[in-house]
């Protein structure tokens, strides 16, 4: 017997379904890339390098969680296929709800927080030698893509994207295939 969220297995016990595993944890990482965002504007860390970086190990952890509980949920089987679903997903549902939250930041709360990305991109350009000249020419085609609803957009195909290939890497150390299967 079959529905939306989970199946039976061969003992008769609920298994979890990739679509309910994924839901969970890209809620969580949603909530949690949130919090990074605020305290990153709080803690006055925008553009910082470091800070970027450590935003990357949210979706690593989620991700592997994520595997382990449709794991131990279930018959303790996840196809490769299986864990790159349940990656990705996660991926994607983390990426709409921060992105979501950070839209409606910038849009109605702090409508300055595009200028202060503006103003570290030409520090950083005049840091790296460049001409007035250039920088204006550069500085006219990013603001191009600085709208909020651009900036958006590019932050969800970005993070399903990095998503994407994270549990191509992670789904291939997590996997746990049932051999029945494997003919």
């Amino acid at each position: 017997m079959e529905d939306n969220y989970t199946t039976l297995d061969e003992r008769g016990a609920d298994k979890v379904s990739v679509k309910q595993v994924a839901t969970k944890w890209g809620l969580i990482l949603g909530i949690i890339s949130i919090v990074l965002f605020l305290i990153t504007v709080f803690a006055d860390l925008v553009g910082n390098k470091g800070m970027q970086w450590v935003g990357y190990i949210p979706i690593i952890i989620i991700i592997v969680l994520a595997h382990k509980e449709y794991k131990n949920s279930g018959d303790g089987f996840m196809s490769y296929g299986q864990g790159l679903g349940i990656g990705t997903l996660v991926a994607l549902i983390g990426s709409l709800i921060s992105t979501a939250f950070f839209y409606i930041y910038v849009k109605f709360v702090d409508s300055g927080f595009v200028d202060i990305i503006k103003d570290q991109q030409i520090a950083e350009m005049e840091k790296n030698g460049m001409s007035d000249e250039q920088i204006e020419q550069a500085m006219s085609i990013t603001e191009t893509f600085m709208s909020p609803e651009l900036m958006s957009v590019f932050a969800i195909l970005g993070t399903v994207f990095f998503g994407f290939i994270l549990s191509l890497i992670i789904s291939a150390f997590t996997k746990n295939s049932n051999p029945e299967l494997d003919m």
